[in-house]
């Protein structure tokens, strides 16, 4: 009995615990991530052309399955990302050994959110959507 009850307890771990094998994307030390991180991911099979294609890129990295371009923390904010992207808060992505493959040609880490939110918008032929509380388009 108390040997399942461990077992369900660690299976209701939330992901930032570490428990099931996540990694935090953070900048290189010598670039200051003053607006926190979140990251944008996208299947590996269309990184090489979101990163050429991109006017600015930020700290991007790459494992056999995704790559994640840093981006400041709530740029999820009024919009949602279209799949096939994934969004994931305070950088934690899933734990296939990341690597950092583009370095910034500036002393910011972050890569546009906008201009990335548009070319994944186009990637996945989805229409670009956000709302903004409070306005309308009422006269």
């Amino acid at each position: 009995m108390l040997r399942s009850m461990v077992t369900l307890l660690s299976a209701t771990r939330t992901p930032r615990d570490g428990a099931l094998g996540e990694v935090q994307l953070a900048p290189p030390p010598h670039l200051a991530a003053t607006l926190g991180c979140d990251a944008v991911g996208v299947p590996a099979r269309h990184g090489s052309r979101l990163l050429a294609r991109l006017p600015g890129n930020g700290c991007v990295y790459a494992d056999p399955d995704w790559w994640w371009w840093l981006v400041p923390a709530g740029s999820d904010a009024d919009l949602r990302w279209p799949l096939p992207a994934c969004y994931a808060p305070g950088g934690y992505v899933p734990d296939r050994r990341p690597r950092l493959i583009h370095r910034p040609g500036c002393t910011s880490p972050y890569t546009p959110p906008i201009p990335l939110y548009l070319m994944v918008c186009q990637l996945t032929g989805t229409a670009p959507a956000w709302t903004v509380p409070g306005v309308g388009s009422r006269l």
